[in-house]
């Protein structure tokens, strides 16, 4: 299981701006801000835009100056690997160590969209399990039962981080994991082809 919220997609203006740096070429930019405040890419830029992105990584830099923010909930086992990409990404996550204890524990709390029912009736007596842990702790706030809850929490359970990329990072993540064998590969891949204009600097490998 994986949620991705409040996506937002910032400082594209000054990536295009910048994008124009090398040869002089702002008065050729003809992008602009239509009426419900958003920044469109004119035939000119975009052009250009594409092709620098076509040419790989030293002649695309703009695409490291345009920055995506998410509200990412995934399972400690996805972390795990989206934490390979720690180059141009910034999180703040909530905090198992601190919080772990705050509120009972549920099936909502863990991926479990894939376990069939045998398994599924076995993990129940694990958080079972986990919240006797949680309510001994409670009770007399010994760390033991702290890092007993702490050492048997599974994979599955769920993380939320505000997690800040950029469209270079982007494009690394969809071309590495667009394949993957987790389904929450395949999510976060789709949001990637649903930002803007990543079918001309993102994806666009894939029709050459």
């Amino acid at each position: 299981m994986i949620k991705l919220e409040r996506i937002a997609v910032m400082n594209l203006e000054n990536a295009v701006r910048g994008m124009r740096n090398p040869l002089n070429s702002w008065a050729k930019s003809d992008s602009a801000y239509d009426e419900d405040g958003n920044y469109i890419l004119g035939p000119a830029d975009l052009d250009l835009a594409n092709r620098l992105a076509m040419s790989g990584s030293d002649h695309r830099k703009y695409l490291r100056q345009i920055f995506v923010s998410v509200d990412i909930t995934a399972p400690l086992y996805w972390w795990k690997e989206f934490d390979t990409y720690k180059v141009a990404t910034v999180a703040n996550s909530t905090s198992t160590m601190h919080k772990i204890h705050a509120k009972p524990f549920s099936r909502e709390d863990f991926s479990t969209d894939h376990m069939d029912e045998e398994t599924l009736a076995a993990f129940d007596s694990v958080i079972a399990y986990l919240e006797t842990l949680r309510g001994k702790y409670m009770e007399n706030k010994d760390k033991q039962f702290w890092y007993d809850m702490i050492q048997f929490l599974p994979s599955s359970y769920n993380q939320m981080r505000t997690v800040t990329m950029n469209y270079e990072t982007m494009t690394n993540i969809y071309y590495a994991r667009r394949y993957h064998k987790l389904d929450e590969w395949h999510t976060f891949c789709d949001m990637i082809t649903n930002l803007p204009y990543a079918a001309e600097l993102i994806t666009c490998h894939e029709q050459h």
